[in-house]
């Protein structure tokens, strides 16, 4: 087992991430150059998607985006022992239902959902597939980041819904909230950005535009380190995080 992986994840911490992509054939190019990763069919996933590898461990994944009115996006999946319960409590807090509770084959069962302010994540129900077989090493996830409107009915939603994940005696909670402000334009709308750790944050930025993507906001630092915001040569956002 890596030593960046957690045998069971607390209900509430970032267990997964995944692209929704135009392409995922040149998603793949991409990623595999920028990061390392190598990639798997998977039989249980949907038509044209594929499980990424970081040195033999799965990573993330990259799925192809059925509707072209859909952005093109990084999703977080949070870890839950019962999705169907969790979407209750989603619902009950104000959040919204995007995508109710489907098996996805014997891997484990999803769900797409907003928090009040329209934020999208996953809740993540494990069987088969747990989560992250390497975390915060390069190449891998290594932290989120909800850019909010409204960070105390944030901290207050999430508090609540995932408290021993973010305050429990265990807690390693990977996952941040601050205002929208702080990085975008004011009317930028509330969302998560997943970050993968690197080694040189200088040379992955080069790495990324010579990969035809972008660096949409320089570095600047946070109390979890150094990030940039930079997007995919499809358009897909994301953060470089060096610690």
């Amino acid at each position: 087992m890596a030593e960046n992986r957690a045998p069971e994840y607390t209900e509430g911490t970032p267990c997964w991430v995944d692209a929704q992509l135009p392409d995922v054939e040149a998603g793949k190019r991409f990623y595999g150059e920028l990061f390392g990763w190598t990639f798997q069919e998977q039989p249980d996933l949907p038509s044209g998607a594929v499980r990424a590898l970081k040195d033999g461990e799965p990573v993330a994944s990259l799925a192809h985006k059925t509707d072209g009115r859909l952005p093109t996006v990084w999703t977080v999946s949070f870890a839950t022992p019962d999705a169907e319960a969790l979407c209750r409590r989603v619902r009950a807090a104000g959040g919204r239902i995007v995508s109710a509770p489907l098996p996805v084959g014997a891997l484990g069962v999803t769900a797409l959902v907003t928090d009040p302010g329209g934020a999208v994540f996953a809740l993540w129900q494990p069987a088969g597939h747990p989560g992250f077989g390497r975390r915060h090493e390069p190449g891998s996830f290594a932290w989120v980041q909800l850019y909010t409107r409204d960070t105390e009915a944030a901290n207050t939603f999430y508090g609540d819904l995932f408290h021993d994940a973010l305050f429990g005696p265990d807690a390693d909670p990977d996952f941040g909230r601050a205002p929208v402000s702080d990085v975008f334009p004011a009317e930028m709308p509330p969302h998560f950005l997943v970050h993968f750790a690197v080694e040189d944050l200088a040379a992955t930025m080069e790495e990324v535009t010579r990969l035809g993507g972008r660096v949409q906001v320089p570095p600047f630092g946070t109390s979890y380190g150094t990030a940039a915001v930079v997007t995919d040569d499809q358009g897909a956002s994301f953060a470089l995080l060096r610690r």
